[in-house]
């Protein structure tokens, strides 16, 4: 079985969505990466405007899994180095959405794309650095109840 991107030479019809989102999105911040072995990414630098920091330049990876976008793409922090005992995985991976949530909240396979990925990273390290300041992550957490209504999101589509 093929990846679910196609090939160099014949492209399926989603990513080139992908790439038209992320380049209205973004410009040239994130450049596609197409490794000859392994799982296709977007990698890019974005500078986090916060006078606290040393260097507001951040490099930022998603990358599309086997599955997607049945399975969300991943969002990684490579530079600098960052780790967070919350919302974040063990290997890097960010944790940008309580999967409970369901996709009007979270990840929808249909509407969502990288860019959605993007810009959820974006303000999870903004809300990082917050929580490094305030020892309070901002937005919402897990709910009590689940049947509170969470506050729009924007889509990335």
């Amino acid at each position: 079985m093929g990846a679910w991107w196609g090939s160099r030479n014949k492209v399926d019809p989603r990513l080139q969505v992908e790439v038209e989102a992320m380049r209205a999105t973004f410009g040239n911040t994130f450049k596609l990466v197409v490794p000859q072995f392994g799982l296709l990414y977007w990698q890019g630098t974005i500078e986090v405007n916060l006078s606290t920091l040393k260097s507001p330049e951040h490099v930022l990876k998603i990358v599309y899994p086997n599955e997607y976008p049945n399975r969300p793409a991943e969002a990684y922090v490579l530079k600098p180095h960052i780790y967070s005992e919350k919302h974040q995985y063990e290997d890097g991976q960010l944790c940008l959405f309580n999967p409970k949530d369901g996709e009007q909240y979270g990840w929808n396979p249909g509407q969502s794309t990288a860019v959605t990925i993007g810009k959820w990273a974006i303000e999870w390290l903004y809300a990082y650095y917050t929580w490094r300041v305030t020892d309070e992550w901002p937005g919402v957490e897990e709910r009590i109840n689940p049947k509170t209504p969470l506050p729009p999101r924007r889509r990335g589509f």
